[in-house]
């Protein structure tokens, strides 16, 4: 096969018009870090909705997460055959309808369709995350790429920040009611409350599906450059599918990045335990409401905003497989702590977590594809199909948490999961 392209896109005509197209590429990852953050806020709020067990209220997780795992692949074909841009306005108006679902599921009140709606649009999220990452770097002038794309992921952190401060607002109120309260009501006054629960989700999920139409028609109307494919065909027949198959053979080959997916499967499973099931430790352990635990959440998710900018500036001086290390070695003393003392003060513990594993995803990501070369891009989605971690732990959280009686004991699990973030940090110093 002979590469005909050499996937770098043509200066912008204007600053102004590189400036919009960027601008649009960076909401991208703002975008996917608001629907991944509401997470935590769904899965207390869901278990009490639709009388879950901590082990069903897991599988919120679940459904989202494995949609990186069934989609990553499909996602990256769909990249590489019709570029960029239309896996971007593919994955956005897939997410929105996604978001749209919410309506009739809350309706419905059926848990079943909520977890599909939330498949759906993970599924779309899972398009703009395999495209937006390789579509950043090459937004401009290739020395400063892996500048771009830094302070693109830092938009993360505003999103989660933002998603758990006030978004959550809108689904976990100061009118939530404790078992105690219910127990006084009448039979139609619980289902007037239980109708309420259901249909605080809309509103949210409604105004966040309109927004990714209008950002799907955005890039629908933006001309970022005259080649903006950055596909590679075949010089005899344009129209070919692009061929993957020696490239899978070629990834085999490197024991890096089978060991980066490996440890992103770890950590990928930490991060989502430890933010999605904090309300849940908030109250049941440190003594606090839904509504004042999702103030913590709030700090929580600032931590994490915060660790990306600051480990993004250290890393001028710290080795990002050392700081790796160092940082995975904090996280399982916080988690030690967080699993054998509890009460208020583990959560400022949380909040330490956060701030430390801020740099872990991009910095696994990052030294696990490296010198891929020409396979860099089913090495990417072999990378974010790892984020199925996400969907297989929480589940081993939930079932532990029941199991015990205890969900500070179940911490357990994202304790053990930075382990292989050590090992591998430690294997790259």
């Amino acid at each position: 096969m002979e590469k005909v392209s050499s996937g770098q896109i043509s200066p912008p005509a204007t600053t102004s018009a590189f400036l919009s197209g960027t601008s649009l590429v960076i909401s991208l990852f703002f975008l996917w870090s608001i629907t991944a953050n509401l997470l935590p806020i769904l899965i207390p709020h869901l278990k009490k909705a639709c009388h879950l067990s901590v082990f069903q209220s897991s599988l919120i997780d679940s459904a989202y997460w494995i949609a990186y795992f069934v989609i990553a692949i499909p996602a990256g074909i769909f990249m590489k055959r019709f570029g960029y841009k239309r896996a971007i306005i593919t994955g956005l108006l897939l997410a929105a309808t996604g978001a749209f679902l919410f309506y009739p599921a809350a309706e419905s009140r059926s848990f079943a369709f909520f977890l599909f709606a939330l498949f759906i649009i993970a599924a779309g999220m899972t398009f703009l995350e395999t495209s937006a990452n390789p579509f950043m770097t090459i937004l401009g002038d290739p020395a400063s790429a892996a500048q771009r794309l830094n302070f693109a992921q830092a938009f993360n952190g505003l999103g989660a920040f933002i998603s758990s401060m006030f978004i959550s607002k809108l689904i976990i109120g100061k009118n939530m009611k404790s078992q105690s309260d219910l127990d006084l009501l009448s039979p139609v006054a619980i289902d007037n409350y239980y109708t309420m629960l259901f249909h605080k989700v809309k509103l949210p999920y409604l105004l966040i599906g309109l927004v990714l139409v209008i950002v799907a028609v955005l890039f629908l109307l933006t001309r970022f450059v005259q080649d903006d494919t950055g596909v590679q065909k075949n010089a005899q027949n344009p129209e070919a599918p692009v061929e993957i198959i020696d490239e899978k053979i070629r990834i085999s080959l490197h024991p890096r990045l089978i060991s980066g997916i490996i440890t992103q499967f770890f950590y990928v499973g930490a991060q989502v335990c430890v933010s999605s099931f904090f309300i849940l430790y908030a109250t049941s352990v440190a003594g606090l409401n839904e509504y004042e635990a999702t103030n913590y959440l709030g700090l929580l998710l600032l931590g994490f905003m915060l660790g990306r900018y600051f480990g993004s500036f250290i890393m001028r001086y710290i080795k990002p497989a050392k700081l790796l290390l160092m940082y995975g070695s904090v996280n399982i003393l916080l988690m030690l702590y967080i699993v054998s003392v509890g009460g208020k003060d583990a959560l400022f513990a949380f909040i330490g977590v956060e701030f430390f594993m801020s740099i872990m995803y991009p910095t696994i990501f990052s030294l696990s594809i490296r010198n891929l070369g020409r396979n860099t891009p089913m090495g990417s989605s072999y990378m974010v199909m790892a984020i199925i971690g996400g969907a297989v732990f929480p589940p081993l959280l939930g079932y532990l948490s029941d199991a015990t009686g205890s969900i500070q004991t179940a911490y357990l699990v994202p304790l053990l999961c930075f382990i292989p973030v050590i090992f591998f940090g430690w294997k790259q110093t």
